[in-house]
This record gives structure tokens, sequence and C-alpha cells, in this order.
């Protein structure tokens, strides 16, 4: 003889629970939504915890981005070198912008500006498909989403100090003697990448809710690139302009890396470039701390806003 068991509703809690709604629920439980994002506060303390899986990552991608060229790792130094001579051909001879500086020296000046935007560049570049590219990773561990692009961005800064030493050689070829304003070329890098790690946080975020926007970051940066002055000295330039996009030119972050750099490594060559006797602005190294913090805060902040949402979907 064959029983019927009755059937069990799973609808709705019964006994004690009935009545109580899924979050009262979780409440009295001690249940929590899975992938829920944590405070500022300790969000912060988990990304300084995997700041040594940060290095490491960094480290691996740089050391692999290479493998297969047979130049390997020389081709971190010899992009940045091929882009300053085909803008030395087209900038310096073809469009004379050479003329305006003192015999041997422009070499130096277009160097400092394309490595240093190119800084610049490759972390933006590199944020945007932080998420994206990384989908796999992401689904597959629990960790701070923002160790990603800040990985990317310590991706960037180790290329740009093995890229140092041989703009230190351009610089002294170009017979500009070493000063003791070199120093400040430190500090002007290390605001830069405090600048780099919040605007790649920034298109790291708009990158994974926006795939498309990687195919037009290239064009956005072309542009911003002639407008920086990276080839020419934008105080030439601007001079004779209204003094409001005078202003706006002057605090354009990435003249402003550029200009704290080049006056670091040049002083003389820069100070020529400005108007009649004034001198290198102070107020440009408050213009660099100030998109330092500001931009890092805000990318900072912006991202971990959407924590919870990468790698789903």
């Amino acid at each position: 003889m064959s029983t019927v068991s009755e059937p069990v509703s799973l609808s709705a809690p019964r006994g004690a629970d009935a009545g109580l709604t899924p979050k009262q629920l979780a409440d009295k439980y001690g249940l929590a939504v899975s992938g829920r994002r944590p405070g500022l506060v300790a969000y912060t303390k988990q990304l300084w915890a995997r700041r040594h899986f940060i290095w490491a990552f960094a480290t691996a991608r740089l050391v692999a981005q290479y493998t297969d060229a047979k130049l390997g790792q020389l081709w971190q130094v010899v992009t940045p070198l091929l882009n300053c001579a085909v803008f030395y051909l087209v900038f310096g001879v073809i469009l004379k912008s050479k003329d305006n500086f003192p015999e041997g020296t422009y070499t130096a000046w277009l160097c400092i500006g394309v490595f240093v935007f190119q800084f610049t560049q490759n972390a933006v570049q590199s944020g945007t498909r932080a998420i994206a590219d990384n989908l796999g990773l992401i689904r597959a561990l629990h960790f701070p989403r923002a160790s990603l692009p800040i990985a990317f961005t310590v991706i960037q800064l180790q290329q740009l100090l093995i890229s140092m030493v041989v703009l230190v050689g351009v610089v002294l070829a170009s017979g500009i003697a070493p000063g003791r304003t070199w120093v400040l070329v430190v500090p002007a890098l290390l605001l830069q990448s405090m600048f780099n790690t919040g605007i790649a946080l920034v298109m790291a975020r708009i990158g994974s809710k926006t795939s498309d926007i990687s195919q037009l970051i290239p064009f956005a940066m072309r542009a911003w690139m002639f407008l920086s002055g990276v080839m020419f000295s934008i105080q030439d330039k601007i001079n004779t302009w209204p003094p409001f996009w005078q202003k706006v030119m002057q605090l354009n972050p990435a003249s402003v890396y550029m200009d704290l750099v080049r006056h670091a490594f040049a002083p003389v060559i820069y100070n020529k470039h400005l108007p009649a006797h004034q001198e290198f602005p102070a107020h440009q190294w408050k213009f660099g701390i100030a998109w330092a913090v500001g931009m890092f805060v805000v990318g900072y902040v912006f991202f971990w806003k959407a924590e919870e949402e990468y790698g789903r979907g």
C-alpha cells in the first residue's frame, strides 16, 4: 500500500519565522548578501592587505608582456624612443620647432615630454581594460577589485623607471649637466603616479560598463597629447591668448607634470620659454599636488561605489 506524503510549501517560513521579511530573516540569522561592498575604511584595509599580490601581479604581467618578442623587455625603451624619433622628424625638422631651442636641447625637451605623457596615456588605456580583460580572475577569486587598475598603474610606473635610465642618458647627451633640481624629478613622478592611479580607477569603472569606450580612448589621448605641448613649448603658443584660456591650458594636468619634470631636468631651457622676466611658477607644484590628491580620492571613491557590480552579468 502506497502512502502519499503531504506537500511542503517553501514559499514562506513557518512557526516563529512566519511573517518575517527576507531582510528580517537575514538579520535574525546573521546572513549577508554575497559580494556586498564593504565600507570605505574596511575596503582600504583589505586593499592594503593585498599589496604584495598587487606588486607580484604587476611584475608578472610586465615580464610576460614582451615574452614573444625577440627584443623582449627592450621594447619598453625602444617604443618611446621610436615615438620620439617620429615626432622629432615631423615637429622638430619639418615644422622647425627645434629652431626655438638652444642647439641640441630640443631632443631632451621632446623625449621628456613623450616619456612623461606616455606614462599617463598607458595608465588610462590599461585602466580602461583592467576589469573587462580579467573577468575570469574576478569571478574565480575574492579580492578588492581596485587591485587590478592599481596593479596596471604599477606596471606603467615600472616601465617608466626603466625608461628613465635612457632618458637621463638623452638629457646628458644634449649637453645638459646634472643639477640640484634633478632631485625634484622624484616627487614630480610620485604626484603623477597618484594622478594616474585615480584616472585609471575612473576609467576602469567606466570601461567595465561600456566596453566601446576603449575604442574611443586612442583618439581622446591623441587630442590630449597635441593640446599638452608634448612636441613644443606650450608657453610659446598661448602667450597672446586671452587670460582665461591661458589659465585653462596651464591647468592641464598633462602639461603640469611635464612642466615639473622638464624644469627639474633643465631649468635653464624651461625658463627660456617663459614670458620675459618670469621664472618657473611655484604654483605648478600646487597644481600638481591638487591634481594628484583630487584625482586619486575621486577615482578611488568612484570605483569603490561599484565594487559589488564588477564581474557580474
